[in-house]
C-alpha cells in the first residue's frame, strides 16, 4: 500500500479551534503510540508524525505559553 493510500484511510479530526476558514490542522491516530498532523489547506502533502509523548509535550508547552 502506498503512503498516500495509508493516509487517506486514516480518520482525520479537525481542530476544535478552527474558525471555518480552513486555517487549521487535522490529526489522526497512527496506532496507540503515534499521531499524524497535517495542514487542512494542503492535505496531499505528507503529514508530520509525532510520538504520543512528543505531541503531549508540544501541546503542554503551547498551553503554558498562552
Amino acid at each position: 500500500m502506498s503512503a498516500y493510500l495509508a493516509q487517506t484511510s486514516l480518520s482525520w479530526r479537525r481542530s476544535s479551534r478552527s474558525v471555518g476558514m480552513n486555517n487549521c490542522v487535522e490529526a489522526a491516530r497512527l496506532g496507540a503510540a503515534q499521531l499524524a498532523v497535517r495542514d487542512s489547506k494542503n492535505t496531499t502533502r505528507p503529514p508530520l508524525r509525532f510520538s504520543g509523548a512528543a505531541w503531549a509535550s508540544f501541546v503542554t508547552s503551547l498551553k503554558e505559553a498562552g
